[in-house]
């Protein structure tokens, strides 16, 4: 095992995050970065760490629904979207909606929509819960690096006092698939 120091207890995550912090945690498949949404700062360093365009946007991941809402342009969805949206939720669907005008940039990149999932994968939805908004997430690598798939690995990328969550992932192989909730467009296979 590489990391010597105890790892953070949940706690422990919850005020590195108030604190404006980056913090690792498992998800469905692989290790995520995660930080306040609504955190400038914490955004900052999460896109200088990953060595990532704001360009691109972010996927936030909640425990519920309403934990999303001022972030999506909910006004804009059908009963037949959110049909469709709610018969994958909360699982491994991550999906691309209209964001809400007043959703910053920092987080939409160069589109008008936002990526969005609740998951059911208990350890996120305890810290979603327990932070009480939505968490920023992607994954954990330096680019040009695999995925981190347990907490040693996020260690040996990120060091060994980086904040990780040392819980299993869930056992999913791949990515959570992203589809576009408007259309139901595949965007990213799962």
């Amino acid at each position: 095992m590489v990391n010597k120091s105890p790892l953070p207890d949940l706690t422990s995550l919850i005020i590195a995050l108030r604190h404006q912090a980056v913090i690792a945690y498992p998800t469905e498949a692989v290790f995520g970065l995660g930080c306040n949404p609504e955190s400038e700062i914490a955004i900052r360093a999460l896109l200088k760490l990953k060595r990532r365009s704001w360009r691109k946007g972010l996927i936030l991941v909640a425990a519920h629904y309403e934990q999303l809402i001022k972030y999506v342009n909910d006004e804009v969805l059908d009963d037949a979207t959110r049909a469709r949206m709610f018969s994958c939720w909360p699982g491994p669907v991550t999906w691309v909606i209209p964001a809400h005008p007043d959703t910053p940039r920092r987080l939409t990149g160069e589109h008008a929509s936002i990526a969005v999932r609740v998951s059911a994968f208990e350890p996120i939805r305890r810290l979603c819960l327990a932070f009480g908004t939505p968490l920023v997430s992607t994954s954990a690598n330096l680019s040009g690096q695999p995925p981190a798939r347990t907490a040693d690995t996020v260690c040996k990328q990120l060091g060994t006092s980086f904040p990780v969550l040392n819980e299993p992932v869930e056992g999913r192989y791949h990515l959570s698939e992203i589809r576009d909730a408007l259309s139901g467009k595949l965007i990213r296979q799962g």
